[in-house]
């Protein structure tokens, strides 16, 4: 399957940008007749033929819609610092995409090594796993918001933060808390971890404070163990 990523389709015929109908036809030698797919990033995947394979707008008409292709059976929205070496962050943003993932938020804490980001790159990376690993949805992107806006904000289901401070207790497993079918919020900090602050805070406003395991992990492997631990309880 090519899947190619229109976020606004018009039916029955659809022209598909220049970057991507450079790809079809140059890259892929893609002919009219041939099949391809589409996704509206919303769940609907359209299966097309080219009808015209200009190199600049390319054309293909809709033959089949799946709504709900492949919907995940449980909600997962991650709250992670962006790390000094950006590169890291994207892997991040490229893994949890495959994985399976509703919502990335960016946060900026108090020991954040990093506080910018390219929205645009970003969501560039996204785009880019999503039609890499075939799926019909793409997850939401937000800016970067301040941590504890993220904390005070309202959501619908169970809200964890991942911090390795032993000064506040016990912190259990990840997995032996997610509820298959449920809907999570993660926060993942920085590499200087949450301040003492920000996770009284959380804890203040409904935060359950998790581990990830025994090992120390760095910020974008918590958040993509945390990705995997969520999906696969969810899979079982």
């Amino acid at each position: 399957m090519q899947l190619f990523y229109a976020p606004e389709i018009s039916l029955p015929r659809h022209t598909l940008s220049e970057e991507e109908s450079k790809h079809c036809v140059r890259v892929l030698r893609m002919k009219p007749g041939d099949e391809l797919h589409l996704t509206d990033g919303r769940g609907t995947l359209h299966r097309c033929k080219v009808v015209d394979d200009n190199v600049k707008r390319c054309t293909v008409e809709i033959v089949e819609s799946t709504a709900e292709y492949e919907k995940m059976s449980y909600g997962l929205t991650l709250a992670v610092a962006p790390t000094k070496n950006i590169d890291r962050f994207e892997w991040f943003l490229e893994k949890a995409t495959e994985v399976g993932i509703t919502e990335i938020i960016p946060i900026e804490c108090d020991h954040s090594e990093r506080r910018q980001i390219k929205f645009d790159r970003e969501e560039k990376v996204i785009t880019s796993a999503v039609k890499q690993s075939l799926k019909a949805y793409h997850p939401r992107l937000h800016p970067l918001t301040d941590v504890r806006k993220v904390i005070a904000s309202d959501f619908d289901g169970e809200k964890y933060i991942a911090h390795c401070n032993s000064a506040f207790g016990e912190r259990e497993y990840l997995g032996s808390l997610i509820k298959k079918g449920g809907n999570s919020l993660i926060l993942i900090g920085p590499e200087g971890d949450f301040s003492e602050e920000e996770i009284t805070f959380a804890a203040q406003n409904g935060f359950k404070a998790i581990s990830l395991g025994k090992e120390r992990l760095r910020t974008e492997t918590a958040a993509v163990v945390a990705t995997v631990v969520t999906a696969t309880i969810n899979k079982l």
